[in-house]
């Protein structure tokens, strides 16, 4: 149905505001409590419907003497036709927008099946609109459309403003949404595969006669048993409830479709989830190019329960953005050269990503930065300001930290020996020492632009750095430090060509097809610690840049699956250069649009597109997979082929469970051989565990059952346990540490709400500090009556 809000003067706390410029509106369902709703002495909002544009058998709000006498007149055309003589049409401001679903698309679905049937209703939100803004004409009113969802109960509406002069008003009314006749089918949060449930239909008459109608249900994605149409008859002003057997036989969704008549029809749907063990395996790389990939699934699974994920994000974008929420909170002299870094660079790297950078966001982050890199730039030593040099010369606006770039960058220059290393001290290797003097001329480097002076002494640096790397270099016969030099700029030639080959020679491709450097043993960086391999491959990113017989997108793939949200690629010296490498390699905006395609064995599995709005947001893609047990191809492409494109390919399945027992673990559970609908029944649990762990206990309840809270409440009264949390399925308690040779034993109270066959699904039990030490206790069947 279509209803406008109109929002006029406002009676607010003993004054009138004349006119309301600017505001918000709140619409959500009556059982939602709007504790910020404000006392009002008076009401003068009022809901203005515009049932003309109504859909056709959706849920129309009666006028207030209707509820009033409990009936929503006897037919709908007639009370709407009334609603549209009273009430004059108010014509909407461009300003007031809503944020609308879409109708359901099975609505749609079973409405061709059944096309002189009432429309379903099949949107049923708890709350539908929220307004931020609302700009009122110069008579301090403003009207505001909204689709009101296919719930039937009463609504409450939010109203805040402000004039120009800074007087507030709220306000706080309610309509309802109902419908004269109308059924109502309960249907469980989930079920599990093989589970049979008497699904309650409940059909409500609010009329003053008796009804006598058709009732109808069906299902996609289970099958219904016995009668699934009868004619039920309901009383004036009562309702009856009709039971229909419902048969889950396939994971997956399962709408539920009840009609009575032409009266009333509603689309009901959750999910039947598998009884087995879930596995999977994910692997991820980037579209530079096809990726091909082998994955071998499980030989026995349940039926329907093999899947495929594939999730295509844009690689660069996503690690900066991912980067600049999380830079500021790391803490280190390295962390905050980072941060300081990644906020001078980020403006440039994100216009050339298409994004727009957050000016007020990065000045916040640079001065945190700033003020930490300030600090350990007082008097530091070679290799700090070395690391810190490049950090503060990001900033040429900012006049305090070009001068401390500036100091820094002739520092580290003066601290060069006349054989053209800088750094070094007793006991360092020869690799140490040719990496140090790398990073060194990469800081004297970064300050080549700042004066006359810095590129002077940049040149007098390179031309000694270049001599040492000319003696030395034929003494490492590994990539790493060759990558290293390389990536500080500081030979060309046949030395840079050398060099390259070498770096090319040590790279290693992976089963997935991504490249990566290794680091060789007792290779380390100038700090002393061996580095991480996406740390040196990284380094030969930088350092093959511009060499066309380099694999740059398959070093792109190493790179990004390297890469942890949150947690970045390691320290902050990782970080510094893992950065640089995918600015590097994805510094090209990507096309406005790419078609992603998913095959196994040569045979479309899903396909997707991603548009240019869409090309900030993840790619998500999702196909059952049935025939995936054994050793398959998989194939990810990108037309066209973007390196910036990271995916991440996941296979799952479930496997039928069997009883594992952890190390010292041993969990026995005991249901009851029947139960009754809204009857508790005692449920016994019985673990042998190690002495002075704290355990977690998860407890698989079957569809529809519900944890009694007084006897949890007693289990932590009497310390057997410390906490539990309860959720739809599963009861999660915390048990203390026990001493030796004391075994666990409770019991608690479960209530069933539906009635059936019912699987609960399987238990477990695992020290919360070794979770890989786990116990299952297989599925247990329940028959509820």
């Amino acid at each position: 149905m279509k209803r406008a809000l109109k929002i006029g003067g406002i009676l607010f706390a003993g004054f009138m505001l004349g006119i309301v410029t600017c505001g918000f509106l709140f619409l959500s369902s009556g059982n939602v409590l709007m504790a910020s709703a404000p006392a009002l002495a008076g009401n003068a909002s009022y809901m203005e419907m515009d049932a003309s544009k109504a859909a056709p058998g959706y849920a129309m709000a009666p006028p207030a003497e209707e509820l009033a006498e409990g009936g929503g007149g006897e037919d709908r055309k007639v009370s709407a036709k009334k609603r549209r003589q009273s009430m004059p049409m108010a014509k909407p401001m461009p300003l007031a927008t809503s944020r609308m679903e879409p109708e359901s698309e099975l609505a749609d679905e079973f409405g061709r099946v059944e096309a002189e049937a009432a429309p379903s209703r099949a949107w049923f939100p708890e709350t539908f609109l929220f307004e931020p803004l609302v700009v009122t004409d110069a008579a301090g009113q403003a009207t505001v459309p909204v689709r009101v969802p296919d719930r039937l109960t009463r609504w409450r509406v939010l109203a805040l403003g402000h004039s120009r002069s800074g007087a507030q008003a709220g306000a706080v009314t309610s309509f309802a949404g109902t419908l004269p006749t109308y059924v109502d089918p309960v249907v469980p949060a989930f079920l599990r595969t093989g589970d049979t449930v008497r699904l309650p239909v409940q059909v409500v008459n609010t009329t003053g006669g008796a009804v006598e109608q058709p009732l109808k249900l069906s299902a996609e994605g289970a099958v219904v048993e016995g009668n699934a149409a009868r004619t039920v008859r309901v009383p004036a002003q009562g309702s009856v409830v009709e039971y229909v057997t419902l048969k889950a036989t396939q994971p997956g969704p399962v709408s539920v479709r009840a009609s009575l008549g032409t009266t009333d029809a509603v689309v009901r749907g959750f999910d039947v989830v598998p009884t087995g063990r879930p596995v999977g395996q994910t692997r991820g790389g980037s579209l530079a190019a096809p990726r091909t990939l082998t994955l071998e699934g499980p030989a026995e699974v349940e039926a329907g329960s093999e899947r495929v994920r594939l999730l295509v994000y844009p690689g660069a974008l996503g690690v900066l953005r991912a980067e600049l929420a999380a830079a500021s909170g790391r803490g280190g002299v390295a962390e905050d050269a980072y941060a300081l870094l990644l906020s001078g660079r980020a403006p440039t790297l994100l216009k050339t990503l298409g994004e727009t950078a957050d000016t007020e966001a990065l000045k916040a982050m640079s001065m945190v930065a700033g003020q930490r890199v300030l600090r350990a730039g007082r008097s530091p030593d070679v290799p700090t300001a070395a690391l810190l040099a490049q950090a503060a010369l990001t900033h040429p606006d900012n006049p305090v930290l070009s001068r401390l770039g500036e100091r820094l960058a002739a520092q580290v220059a003066n601290a060069q020996r006349p054989d053209g290393t800088c750094q070094g001290a007793d006991g360092w290797t020869l690799q140490r020492l040719l990496v140090a003097t790398a990073d060194c001329a990469q800081a004297v480097r970064a300050a080549s632009s700042a004066s006359k002076g810095g590129s002077q002494r940049a040149a007098a640096f390179s031309a000694r750095a270049l001599g040492a790397f000319e003696r030395n270099l034929s003494q490492v016969q590994e990539g790493y430090t060759a990558a290293a030099v390389l990536a500080s700029g500081g030979v060309t030639g046949s030395l840079q060509e050398r060099l390259r080959e070498q770096v090319r020679q040590a790279l290693k491709k992976r089963e997935d097809g991504a490249v990566s450097l290794p680091v060789e043993p007792g290779v380390v960086r100038a700090d002393g610690t061996a580095p991480p391999e996406v740390e040196a491959t990284a380094l030969a990113v930088l350092a093959l840049a511009g060499d066309a017989k380099a694999p740059m997108a398959d070093l792109g793939t190493a790179l990004l699956s390297g890469y942890q949200p949150g947690l970045g690629w390691g320290d902050g010296r990782t970080n510094l250069l893992c950065l640089q490498a995918a600015m590097a390699l994805f510094s090209q905006p990507l096309p406005s649009r790419v078609q992603v395609v998913l095959e196994r064995d040569g045979k479309v599995l899903s396909e997707g597109t991603f548009d240019a709005k869409a090309l900030r947001d993840v790619l998500a893609l999702e196909a059952a997979a049935p025939g995936s047990a054994g050793a398959h191809t998989w194939t990810v492409r990108a037309e066209p082929a973007v390196p910036g494109l990271g995916f991440s390919l996941s296979l799952s399945a479930y496997v039928p469970w069997k009883s594992e027992k952890g190390q010292g673990l041993e969990l026995a559970v005991k249901v009851p051989a029947e139960a009754k609908v809204g009857q508790p029944v005692e449920v016994a649990l019985q673990a042998a565990t190690p002495a002075g762990m704290a355990l977690e206990l998860r407890y698989a309840l079957p569809a529809g059952a519900q944890a009694d809270t007084q006897s949890l409440e007693r289990l932590v009264a009497e310390g057997k346990v410390s906490s539990y949390e309860v959720e739809d399925g599963a009861l999660t308690l915390s048990l203390p540490p026990r001493d030796a040779g004391v075994p666990f034993q409770a019991s608690f109270r479960v209530v069933p709400t539906l009635a059936g066959t019912l699987q609960g699904g399987a238990s477990s039990l695992f020290p919360v500090e070794r979770p890989d030490l786990i116990s299952y206790v297989p599925p247990a069947l329940w028959t509820v009556r």
